[in-house]
C-alpha cells in the first residue's frame, strides 16, 4: 500500500482517495487495450507536450503501449488520473480533462478494425450503435458488465457494472461515439450508483 500511496501523492487528496478506492477494487486480471492508454497520453500531449506525458508515464511501469495489447486497468487509472489533474486546469477541471480523454479514446477505437466493425453494424442508426456498445466494450476491456435500456427511439440508459473509470470519462466516450454517426444535440449524463457502478442517460435529436 505504501508504494501505491507514493504513486498518487501528487494528486489532490479527494482525487487520490477516489483513485485508491478504485485501485483496491481492481485485480491483475482486469485489463484494457493499449489504445486507451495512448488516447489518454495523446490528449495530455496536445495540451501539455512531452513533459506532461513523461509525468504520466512516471506512475506506470510501461513507457510505451501497443494499441491491441492488454495492460492492467490499475495502470490506466493511475495514468489517467495523473493526466487529468495535470491538464485539468486548462480545460476547466479534472472531469473536463477526463471527458477529453474519453473522446480521444473513442476516436482511436473507431479508427481500429473493431471500431470500424461496430460502425458498420450500426449503419446510420445511433440507436443500433448504442445497442451494440456492450459488445464493443467487451472487445476493448476484460472487466465489467454493460446493458442498455431504451425509453424511446433517441433516448435511453447505458448501465455499467464494475467499470473502474469515473463517469466523466465515459461521458466523453459516449458523446463521441454517438456523434460519430452524425447525431446532433447529444446529451450524456452519468450518475454513479456504486463504487464502480454507473448509469448514463443518453439522448439526441
Amino acid at each position: 500500500m505504501s508504494e501505491q500511496r507514493k504513486e498518487v501523492t501528487g494528486l489532490d487528496p479527494a482525487i487520490a482517495q477516489d483513485l485508491e478506492k478504485r485501485l483496491a477494487l481492481s485485480t491483475p486480471d482486469d485489463t484494457a487495450r493499449g489504445m486507451f492508454f495512448n488516447g489518454a497520453l495523446n490528449a495530455v500531449r496536445i495540451l501539455g507536450g512531452d513533459a506532461a506525458v513523461e509525468k504520466c508515464l512516471a506512475v506506470v511501469p510501461e513507457k510505451k503501449f501497443v494499441d491491441f495489447f492488454n495492460y492492467p486497468v490499475s495502470g490506466f487509472l493511475k495514468l489517467s488520473f495523473t493526466g487529468a489533474q495535470l491538464m485539468g486546469p486548462q480545460l476547466g477541471g479534472f472531469d473536463a480533462m477526463l471527458r477529453k480523454m474519453g473522446t480521444q479514446a473513442t476516436t482511436d477505437f473507431l479508427s481500429s478494425a473493431a471500431g470500424k466493425t461496430l460502425l458498420l453494424l450500426a449503419g446510420d442508426s445511433p440507436k443500433r450503435l448504442v445497442t451494440n456498445l456492450p459488445t464493443g466494450y467487451r472487445a476493448a476491456v476484460s472487466y465489467g458488465d454493460r446493458s442498455v435500456e431504451w425509453s424511446g427511439d433517441r433516448a435511453g440508459k447505458l448501465i455499467m457494472k464494475r467499470d473502474f473509470m469515473p463517469p466523466a470519462y465515459h461521458e466523453g466516450v459516449l458523446q463521441a461515439v454517438i456523434e460519430a454517426l452524425g447525431a446532433r444535440g447529444v446529451q450524456v449524463k452519468g450518475r454513479q450508483t456504486g463504487p464502480v457502478d454507473t448509469e448514463y442517460a443518453l439522448s439526441w435529436q
